[in-house]
């Protein structure tokens, strides 16, 4: 168990037997490290390490007696096979009367959290269940530390009365009957499934809605109470009857008691959580639902001044700031000393300034304009650069950008338009924006579809072509405007692709067209003799001067 030993506290039930509970020393389940082990208070039902409640550590039950006896109800506790101890299969407690099938089968039907195996977080559940539902001082007076004896004859009236028309023990049956409905969600009830039987009510019940109608937790070994038909732990049935002392934990049998907190005490019980000095008469502090004299709380959880390094008091403000508090008189700038209630402030390596202190001491300054930033002023950055909003605008426009899109270029902020304006690339032809899919000609930019032939607008982009003045030309146009043309075919020499020409005084061939008239051959790389109009090889002039 954590390692922790176990110290057995001895007490006997209203019959004698003994009972033992093991208690000192267990570790806290919800505070862990924090409590050094269960230690009762001298008369709450606290532990005084960690304050938390009793059934919140780690708490078991050996008990030498059955629940039935516990409870001091009559009768024999089995409703079938006899001898059975629930430990030798492997629980703290199983239905009395079932078969071992049978009892795996109940179990089966509850959370696991609810199945007391041994050694299983199932069996610590019903060590803390057993002590929240049944209290030992609701059981038998011989736990009552705090009753008076003149109120001994009304405890005693009280528990034999309850015992006798309200404590009772379910059984697990098996449901015999059809049409069946569960006594508390009304729902069917399976023909030959297992539902627990509550006698007093005479009523059948699902085993996951056997619980009591206040903390709603399935009833501890089946033992529940009746009042108006209703059914309860016994716990909260005692205290529909009788008030509870929040301190102590016992059922209060005296007419005069204390109200306070929307909770009933003894009237010596309503006490600081801490000191347990009476606070009846006097002011409290209300902390975690505990109650604490004005001192207790303040030596424990008020905190200290930053500037005077006394207790902020209840009696006085307390303000706070990054985890630091003040007295309100003490909220002052560190540097002027003026008081900042109600003001803007600056900090700084853990002090306190007011705006003109901060500003001066501390503050950036502005890109734009050069001020300060004043505390509390919104701030525009980007890169290592910072403007006030108000300051963050175009060069160009002057306009503010916000949240805007804009273009830094070199130390200038431009919104789109502006820069679009100022430095886009524009068309030579049309000088409108080249956004995308532009041609450069004569390192100049152009549209695609405003680079054209100059003389028929067909684009050029792509395409073979030519330039004459500046001015770019496909190759049809360039050829029928200037190309010179061939003597023999009449048709345009563009040179475009490589074309070769021969020219002979003021005429000019394609090397294709330059053959002699007479045999057709190529003259190109011969001698040739010009006839007229006509060049003719040797061969073809001798045979004509022939």
């Amino acid at each position: 168990m954590n390692g922790v030993q176990r110290t057995p506290v001895e007490a006997f039930n209203a019959k004698g037997v003994l009972i033992t509970d093991v208690e000192d020393g267990q570790p806290c389940l919800q505070c862990e490290e924090k409590c050094s082990g269960f230690s009762l208070h001298s008369w709450r039902k606290n532990c005084t390490s960690c304050k938390c409640p009793r059934e919140a550590h780690d708490v078991c039950h050996e008990e030498w007696v059955s629940v039935r006896s516990r409870l001091g109800l009559k009768g024999d506790e089995s409703n079938g096979p006899i001898g059975v101890d629930p430990r030798e299969r492997g629980l703290a407690w199983a239905p009395p009367g079932l078969p071992s099938h049978k009892v795996e089968e109940y179990f089966s039907m509850l959370p696991e959290i609810a199945v007391p195996r041994l050694g299983t977080p199932g069996e610590r559940h019903r060590d803390r269940q057993l002590t929240f539902q049944l209290p030992k001082q609701d059981l038998a007076r011989a736990y009552c530390r705090h009753l008076d004896p003149k109120h001994a004859s009304s405890a005693d009236d009280f528990m034999a009365a309850r015992n006798e028309i309200a404590l009772d023990i379910g059984s697990v049956q098996e449901v015999v009957e059809r049409d069946l409905e569960c006594g508390a969600c009304e729902s069917p009830l399976k023909y030959g499934s297992l539902a627990v039987s509550a006698s007093k009510l005479g009523l059948f019940y699902h085993p996951t809605c056997f619980r009591c109608e206040d903390c709603k937790e399935l009833l501890v070994d089946l033992a529940y109470c009746v009042h108006e038909d209703v059914l309860y732990c016994e716990r909260h049935y005692a205290e529909q009857l009788k008030p509870r002392c929040a301190a102590c934990d016992e059922l209060i049998f005296s007419g005069e008691y204390t109200k306070a907190m929307s909770k009933d005490w003894h009237s010596g019980h309503f006490c600081c959580w801490q000191c347990d000095e009476s606070l009846t008469g006097q002011r409290y502090v209300l902390r975690d639902e505990h109650p604490y004299c004005i001192k207790c709380y303040e030596s424990v959880f008020a905190n200290g001044c930053e500037e005077c390094n006394k207790i902020i008091g209840i009696d006085s403000k307390d303000l706070s700031y990054k985890d630091k508090h003040w007295h309100e008189a003490c909220f002052l700038c560190n540097r002027c000393r003026v008081s900042l209630v109600d003001k803007q402030f600056g900090s700084k390596v853990d002090k306190i300034y007011c705006g003109n202190c901060y500003d001066a001491q501390f503050a950036s300054r502005c890109d734009g304009c050069g001020e300060i930033f004043r505390a509390g002023t919104k701030k525009m950055e980007y890169k290592t650069r910072q403007w006030h909003e108000k300051c963050f605008c175009c060069v160009v426009c002057k306009n503010p950008i916000g949240t805007k899109s804009f273009i830094p270029r070199e130390q200038e902020i431009y919104c789109a338009g502006c820069y679009e304006d100022k430095f886009a690339t524009r068309c030579v032809k049309c000088n409108k924006i080249i956004t995308s899919g532009g041609v450069t000609y004569k390192n100049e930019p152009w549209h695609r579809d405003c680079f054209t032939c100059s003389n028929c607008n067909t684009s050029l982009a792509g395409q073979r072509f030519t330039s004459r003045d500046d001015k770019p030309y496909c190759a049809d146009c360039f050829g029928e405007l200037f190309a010179k043309r061939c003597t023999a075919c009449s048709k345009p020499i563009t040179g475009i692709g490589g074309t070769r020409f021969i020219s002979f005084e003021d005429r000019h061939w394609h090397n294709d067209c330059f053959i002699c008239a007479g045999c057709k051959t190529s003259l190109v790389g011969r001698g040739f003799i010009t006839d007229g109009d006509d060049i003719i090889c040797p061969e073809c002039a001798k045979m004509k001067l022939m």
